[in-house]
Formats: structure tokens, C-alpha cells, sequence
């Protein structure tokens, strides 16, 4: 959120933690996949930052954990689930359900914009 160029405010520190192939590779081939991002948060989260999740069954392990550790390190937690919401409905600070099964990744694109210009205007 820091290459908004068309936008005179200062950018939002944020990180994607789908986009490290390298960790993502190393930890999942030594490890596991299920604590993929629960690890990262554990070592880049801070109290204050907020923890954004999507699951479109609302099961997914690994983003279960990290919504977790996040809580457990004082981070807000917002999750997009699909469905019913899955074993995650109700677990993060703010749950965000689309009650359709293919449509969810679309829906949370928009919600996220409106989070983005939400927070952007808080700075």
C-alpha cells in the first residue's frame, strides 16, 4: 500500500505474506504449510498492526493459525470467509462472511479497497 502514486498521503506499511516464495518454499519443505503464516506473524507482527485473512471455506489451517498468534501478540484481526464462515466464523475481531462459494476473492478485492481508503484516511 505504499505505491498508491496518485494519492498525496503518506503509504501504509504493509506486507503480503503470500509473496516470499523463498520462505514460503524453505519453511513448507522443513516444516509444515499450516503454520506458513502463523511464523510469519509471529516474527513481523506487532501490537497495533492488523492481521487481514481470507478463507472462502472458512477452514483453512494456516490461516487459522495465524489469526491465533496474531491475537495472541495483540494485533486486530479481520477475516473474509465464504460459506457459512467455516470453523473460523466468529474467531477474528471482525468477520466478514459472503455467503457464496466462487465469488468471495472479488468481494474481499472491493472490501479491502474500502479498508485501504478507511485507514489511509485515519494517517
Amino acid at each position: 500500500m505504499g505505491g498508491m502514486t496518485s494519492h498525496e498521503r503518506k503509504p501504509i506499511p504493509s506486507i503480503a505474506l503470500t509473496t516470499d516464495s523463498s520462505f514460503i518454499t524453505a519453511w513448507s519443505n522443513d516444516t509444515d504449510f499450516e503454520s506458513i503464516f502463523s511464523r510469519q506473524v509471529q516474527g513481523i507482527g506487532n501490537t497495533g498492526d492488523v492481521l487481514i485473512g481470507i478463507s472462502t471455506s472458512g477452514n483453512s489451517e494456516n490461516v487459522h493459525a495465524a489469526i491465533k498468534q496474531a491475537q495472541y501478540k495483540g494485533l486486530s484481526t479481520i477475516l473474509f470467509t465464504g460459506k457459512s464462515g467455516g470453523k473460523m466464523n466468529g474467531i477474528s475481531d471482525i468477520t466478514i462472511n459472503v455467503p457464496s462459494e466462487d465469488c468471495l476473492l472479488y468481494t474481499s478485492d472491493a472490501a479491502d479497497d474500502l479498508l485501504c481508503v478507511d485507514l489511509g484516511g485515519r494517517r
